[in-house]
């Protein structure tokens, strides 16, 4: 099984891998950069300066608190609105159609509703990555639009799907 814990200064190094991986980086909204390790401490020190409007989790083995397998986070909370944008990355391919998403995404999805009494989660995904649009359905998000030709990525352009879940419907 699995488990959520807040990300440590430990788990940069694998996640700086992930951040260069193309065929990963391919299936997210980010356009492809090359990034040093410097940078992803530095984005680790800038995420722990303002733990306030953001929870970054790192998904691990339930057995193995070292072992990272991927990246779960609730970005721009907003406490006025009661919303949050989620991200999810899992890391190595290997580990990608096991579970780990459908997982992470649902217990996120119950800290955001009932420990930090959200009333709004929402996400972009690349229309193009058709597993990642799968599991958020499964999860009950629901396709409120699309940013047709948003995102560059690998010499075209690809529309975002935006998909939002609200408390109500979740339970």
């Amino acid at each position: 099984m699995y488990k959520l814990r807040e990300l440590e200064r430990e788990d940069i190094r694998e996640i700086n891998k992930w951040r260069n991986d193309p065929d990963l980086i391919a299936c997210l909204g980010a356009p492809y950069r090359y990034i040093n390790e410097d940078v992803d401490k530095d984005w680790f020190d800038s995420y722990m300066r303002s733990r306030g409007n953001s929870v970054r989790c790192a998904i691990i083995d339930a057995d193995n608190d070292n072992k990272i397998l991927g990246l779960i986070s609730l970005m721009s909370i907003n406490y006025i609105n009661r919303s949050a944008e989620l991200h999810i990355m899992i890391g190595d391919k290997i580990n990608r159609g096991k579970g780990i998403g459908t997982y992470a995404v649902k217990s996120m999805i119950e800290h955001a509703f009932n420990s930090l009494n959200l009333r709004r989660i929402e996400l972009g995904v690349l229309e193009s990555n058709l597993p990642a649009i799968k599991l958020y359905e499964k999860t009950g998000f629901i396709k409120e639009g699309e940013k047709r030709k948003s995102n560059y990525k690998n010499g075209e352009y690809i529309s975002m799907i935006m998909m939002g879940l609200l408390k109500e419907e979740y339970l």
